[in-house]
């Protein structure tokens, strides 16, 4: 019986890529790749992660944009710039509290 690894991040921790110049709010956690195939082979295979670890849903950004990544725990790194993230979506999902953190408080009602 395969053992489940614990995530080593948490929900509404801010991270970075270890290989790409991206960053990002964590707002989900799989404890194991939970996506297609066809994603995981579009991955270049020389930086392509195992698929038994943690993944994580990322309300990112870079420089141009704003997206939802799905990345692997291997490939991430704390991100402490302490930069305020600007996603549009960060509104609907956490707090921002005075600290510079974030409060997960889910989807809301409206």
């Amino acid at each position: 019986m395969a053992k489940e690894r614990r995530a080593r991040f948490a929900i509404g921790e801010v991270v970075k890529h270890r290989f790409f110049p991206f960053r990002g709010i964590i707002f989900d956690v799989d404890p194991e790749f939970a996506n297609t195939d066809e994603w995981w082979l579009a991955i270049p295979e020389d930086i392509r992660p195992e698929k038994d670890q943690p993944f994580y849903h990322l309300l990112a950004e870079n420089e141009e944009t704003e997206y939802v990544a799905y990345v692997s725990e291997q490939n991430l790194l704390p991100d402490d710039s302490g930069e305020p993230l600007r996603h549009p979506q960060l509104d609907e999902l956490f707090d921002e509290l005075e600290n510079g953190g974030y409060r997960f408080r889910g989807p809301s009602a409206n």
